[in-house]
């Protein structure tokens, strides 16, 4: 019953489209192996100008040899790069220039025409947009100008609303159309998919040195009214929706919500009224696996990713446990109970594991472990090790390589696909927007720190951690 998955784990509050919209797969988007590999080759010369020299070299005959030796391989960080900007180009060209939202999916090879849009896929764009500019994957003026359009587009939603069609006390709907912000699908007012949206505008407000953009995030955030979301409870409500109000679950189990909880108690507008006692009314119930101890309140690994994509645990802990330690624990775990399952899957490996919430031939999964959950078939879900690339950089980094070079269908034009089956041969047709989200930004926070040092200088978050008790 987590975050973004809430469509696949609480069917009885959602109208059943949600299970089953846009799951289709288009087999005409996954290309043949071998123009699937001139096609990254070409890019590959184009990125790298000392490895297009030396195999232009080789094909003349450079030397006077009939044998070169072969072209160096990339370094990780090179390859993290070419993984970045890959993804960084579904966040550029599957979003609407005027609005700034960020479609929920699209097609891997591109060319989607959906319109539907994750407002949490928006936040991971925003955040997108800071590390491209900082990369230079765009110029800088074009940037800001898609940041602006964004934050301009969320400010007229939380004050422009007619008939609580966009938001409600500042929250905004899980799912909306693009183009006009308006609700889809009966979809939630979501509190953690808002959560990972501002975590993208304040991650906006302090890196670009913009009145605008500085002074639109800082309103956006502070128009999120965090008490009324708690329905006179000490715990978030799970979601809200006009046609039956504040759903019966809540936000009390140790997942991805520590980001909602501490933007509610940094809030200098409208903070929830008891931030410890709060934070405290979270279960963190303990699980064991394979001599590792660690919390865990669902088995899929994603929920140990999200928050640390902005917040840095790293040399903190509060008065529970060290939660950066725990995710590289839960991630060493989770590595270790796909591996028991090669007798079933023998493609699992060292160098080939990673089972998270996904699609998957069967239409969309929240499936992980230990222990398993959900009817694991093999399926291999790239973002699963991307989004722990900082808890395990060597194994994490190994796997992707090995998707990359191994399975040449697995990566399309906005880097891997959502999830593939080496054993029956199935690629998704389509990318996730927050899937590839949390591989951009943990990729970059483990080649520099980026996210987590642009964003812990909102002075809100530094206090909210100090209010809920880290040290």
């Amino acid at each position: 019953m987590y975050s973004r998955k809430l469509r696949a784990t609480n069917q009885n509050h959602f109208n059943s489209e949600l299970l089953t919209i846009d799951l289709a797969i288009n087999p005409a988007s996954v290309a043949p192996t071998r123009r699937r590999f001139l096609a990254l080759l070409g890019r590959t010369l184009l990125a790298y100008p000392v490895l297009q020299s030396a195999l232009l070299t080789t094909a003349c005959g450079g030397g006077g040899s009939s044998t070169s030796p072969p072209p160096p391989a990339i370094t990780d960080d090179q390859f993290l790069d070419q993984l970045e900007q890959a993804i960084f180009q579904f966040f550029w060209e599957q979003a609407d220039p005027g609005t700034g939202q960020v479609k929920d999916r699209g097609l891997a090879a591109g060319g989607d025409t959906r319109t539907v849009s994750s407002i949490a896929a928006t936040g991971f764009g925003l955040t997108a947009l800071c590390i491209a500019d900082k990369r230079g994957y765009r110029s800088s003026t074009e940037i800001q100008a898609r940041v602006l359009a964004t934050l301009n587009f969320l400010s007229q939603m939380q004050t422009q609303n007619q008939n609580q069609s966009q938001t409600q006390n500042g929250f905004f709907y899980h799912f909306i159309d693009m183009t006009t912000g308006q609700r889809v699908w009966q979809s939630e007012v979501s509190p953690i998919d808002t959560s990972i949206l501002l975590c993208g505008v304040l991650t906006c407000r302090q890196y670009f040195q913009d009145p605008q953009i500085q002074n639109l995030a800082t309103q956006i955030y502070q128009r999120v009214d965090w008490p009324w979301m708690l329905n006179g409870g000490t715990t978030f409500a799970l979601a809200w929706t006009p046609e039956n109000g504040f759903f019966t679950g809540r936000w009390d189990v140790y997942s991805e919500l520590m980001m909602m909880y501490l933007l509610a108690a940094g809030s200098t507008t409208l903070p929830i009224p008891d931030p410890q006692t709060s934070w405290n009314a979270i279960a963190r119930p303990s699980v064991s696996y394979a001599g590792l101890t660690y919390i865990s309140g669902t088995p899929t690994l994603f929920t140990h990713q999200y928050s640390h994509a902005w917040f840095d645990f790293r040399n903190k802990q509060d008065a529970y446990v060290n939660y950066f330690n725990n995710s590289v624990d839960a991630t060493q775990a989770h590595k270790q109970f796909c591996i028991s399952l090669a007798a079933q899957f023998p493609d699992y490996a060292n160098n080939l594991w990673g089972i998270s919430a996904s699609d998957s031939a069967n239409g969309y999964v929240a499936w992980g472990g230990p222990p398993a959950t959900g009817p694991i078939d093999g399926t291999v879900v790239p973002y699963a090790a991307g989004g722990s690339i900082p808890f395990a950089s060597s194994d994490c980094i190994q796997v992707l390589r090995h998707i990359h070079d191994t399975y040449p269908a697995a990566w399309q034009r906005y880097g891997f696909v959502d999830a593939f089956n080496p054993r029956t041969g199935w690629y998704d047709g389509d990318v996730i927007g927050i899937d590839l989200g949390i591989i951009m930004l943990m990729a970059e926070n483990f080649r520099s720190g980026f996210v987590w040092n642009t964003f812990m200088k909102n002075p809100e978050a530094q206090a909210a951690m100090t209010l809920v008790g880290f040290h």
